[in-house]
Order: structure tokens, then C-alpha cells, then sequence
């Protein structure tokens, strides 16, 4: 009877031990797998930040075509951002207060991903007309900017305030993107290589700042498993 039940004990075991060998990594694959970012559309996000004819929209979301004006006198559009991953942020070179933490964790990202070909950043000017291209020039100087990762852009106002309420949703603010129109924000918007939103940080601090750098780590690791 004892030596039945050492056989039976000692299939268990053989069995546990191999059952556990297979499964314990395949449920590690399908978690890992599966630790995947949000993609963010406009029901996804504060419906005070979304335009009212969009707000119903709950997938296929992706920014919007653009036309812009670079540091170099250089027109930058998507295509500039073809199969890149991107911070985008919405600034301008007067700015006094949130701007200065902004541009300086921008600088830091900048130089954290110098030689990552995978990762760049875009910002908007949000006084387009103030923001000229030798102005422009003179603060990605001033910044450290680096022309191959960071645009630092000046383009149609209209043009511009679109994109952050249509399609980056980066403000509250109403607006028609007219002469009395300002927008104001400190958000730092995440694009994947399909040009969809992937995250949304706070650019003057510093904690959200390792988040982000934790999840472009995680957008990568999605890309190379595709």
C-alpha cells in the first residue's frame, strides 16, 4: 500500500514539476505581453479637453496631418515623423513660468534619448506670430536643441491651436484660433509610429518625467515583439 502510494505521490510530483515548467513561463510571456500602453481617443480622455463633434469618437484616433515652420527656416510636417515615436508640447519663447521647467525636461529627455534613432520631440509655438524663425533660432540655441531630434515650430495660429484641441486634446480652453485666442498648457503628449496618443504627462514634473521614460520604454519593447 505505502509503495502504491509512493509511485502515485512521485507521478504527482514529476507531473507538478513538469506542468510548472511549462506553464509558469507561458503565463509570464502572456502578462508581459500584455503590459501593453493605452491608446488614448477622445472618449478616453476629460471631455473638457476634447471638441464637442469628437468626443463620441472611441477608436482609430491618430494626429492629424501638419504643416509647420522649423528653427531652420524648414517646413515640417508628419512624414518628418514618419516610424518615430514623439513628444509633442505646446510653448512659446516669452513664457516665464511653466515654459522654463517644461523646456528644461524637454532639454532632459532630449540628452536622455540623444542616440535613440527611435525617439523625437516637437513643439509648438502657441504665439506663432511673435515666435519668428530667427527668434525660434536664437531659443533652440539657448536650449541645447539638437536639429536632427527637436523642432522647435512657428507656423498658421489657426493651424496650430487645431492640432492641440483636435487632435493632441492638450488643452481646456475654447477657441477659434483667432487674433484674441490663447491657449496655455503644460502637457507632454506621447505619439506611437501610427501617430496615436499613447500618454499624457505633466512637462514641469519631474516624476512624470521617469514615467514617461518607463513608458516609451514600454512602447519600444510593443515594437519589437510586432
Amino acid at each position: 500500500m505505502d509503495l502504491k502510494f509512493f509511485k502515485k505521490s512521485k507521478t504527482t510530483l514529476i507531473f507538478l514539476l513538469v506542468f510548472s515548467a511549462i506553464s509558469i513561463p507561458v503565463f509570464y510571456h502572456l502578462v508581459k505581453v500584455d503590459k501593453r500602453l493605452k491608446i488614448y481617443n477622445p472618449n478616453d480622455v476629460n471631455p473638457q479637453l476634447v471638441d464637442t463633434d469628437l468626443r463620441h469618437v472611441t477608436k482609430n484616433h491618430t494626429i492629424k496631418d501638419f504643416e509647420l515652420i522649423n528653427q531652420n527656416g524648414e517646413i515640417i510636417t508628419n512624414k518628418n515623423y514618419e516610424n518615430k515615436i514623439y513628444v509633442a508640447d505646446f510653448f512659446f519663447t516669452r513664457c516665464t513660468n511653466i515654459c522654463i521647467a517644461m523646456a528644461y525636461n524637454m532639454s532632459e529627455l532630449q540628452e536622455f534619448y540623444k542616440n535613440d534613432k527611435d525617439i523625437m520631440f516637437l513643439s509648438h509655438s502657441v504665439t506663432p506670430t511673435i515666435d519668428s524663425v530667427s527668434v525660434l533660432r536664437e531659443y533652440a540655441d539657448n536650449k541645447g536643441v539638437i536639429d536632427a531630434k527637436w523642432n522647435v515650430t512657428t507656423g498658421n495660429k489657426k493651424h496650430i491651436y487645431e492640432l492641440a484641441r483636435k487632435s493632441y486634446f492638450a488643452v481646456v480652453e475654447d477657441g477659434d484660433g483667432g487674433e484674441d485666442d490663447f491657449i496655455h498648457t503644460e502637457q507632454f503628449i506621447l505619439v506611437d509610429k501610427e501617430k496615436r496618443i499613447r500618454g499624457y504627462y505633466d512637462g514641469t514634473e519631474k516624476e512624470d518625467m521617469e514615467k514617461l521614460k518607463k513608458d516609451v520604454a514600454l512602447l519600444k519593447e510593443e515594437y519589437t515583439r510586432k
